[in-house]
């Protein structure tokens, strides 16, 4: 599954990847190659469906004790109905911060102390938006079980970020994966692969220039 999701995400657009001479900027400053859009897949009953079973099994395999499904705004709110849904589960989601308005809430939706929650997002960068997520839920009593997510870049930061905090987190696929798929459908060059894999691990590597 993880490779067919990978090949979805490029078909759409979800995933784009473009030369070195035409690279992202993200909001970080980050210079990248790649960009990573998955609120597309709203768009693809089948393949948001395909996602949603992906995130069922592996809540089911490693967070089989969770009581709430809680996605991330703005795009892991879709998802996360989608899979509450089949699992039968109570959803609420996490905003980016606390609303200025009405009650001020951060967390939309019932969730009680002492609940395990799961949080389902659709994209791990930095990893640093899913913790915000994270503490937020724990300072409101939830057990944070782990985090999901569609695909991660797979930066060596959000492992220790998670590491650190004491949260396990799944991706259905990821660009280790995507690459070689990349290429094969003619999306990238089989030389411009090894700059792409420098680049997972150094993630500045363009910034600096």
């Amino acid at each position: 599954m993880s490779q067919e999701i990978a090949k979805k995400l490029l078909e759409i657009g979800a995933v784009d990847i473009r030369s070195m001479n035409d690279l992202f900027t993200w909001a970080s400053g980050i210079k990248s190659p790649i960009y990573c859009d998955n609120r597309l897949t709203m768009s693809y009953p089948e393949i948001r469906d395909m996602i949603a079973q992906g995130f069922e099994s592996i809540i089911r395999e490693n967070f089989s004790e969770a009581e709430v499904l809680v996605g991330t705004a703005t795009a892991g709110i879709p998802h996360a109905a989608w899979v509450s849904q089949k699992m039968n589960l109570p959803m609420a989601y996490v905003r980016s911060s606390a609303k200025g308005h009405g009650k001020g809430n951060q967390i939309e939706g019932l969730i009680r102390k002492g609940q395990k929650v799961v949080v389902i997002e659709d994209l791990l960068s930095t990893g640093g938006s899913s913790m915000k997520a994270v503490d937020a839920l724990k300072e409101a009593g939830a057990d944070v079980l782990g985090v999901v997510a569609i695909f991660t870049y797979g930066f060596d930061q959000v492992d220790q970020l998670f590491d650190e905090k004491g949260i396990p987190y799944k991706t259905l696929t990821n660009y280790g994966v995507l690459l070689p798929i990349a290429v094969k459908m003619g999306y990238i060059k089989a030389e411009d692969k090894s700059i792409l894999e420098k680049w997972s691990k150094d993630p500045y590597i363009f910034t600096k220039k």
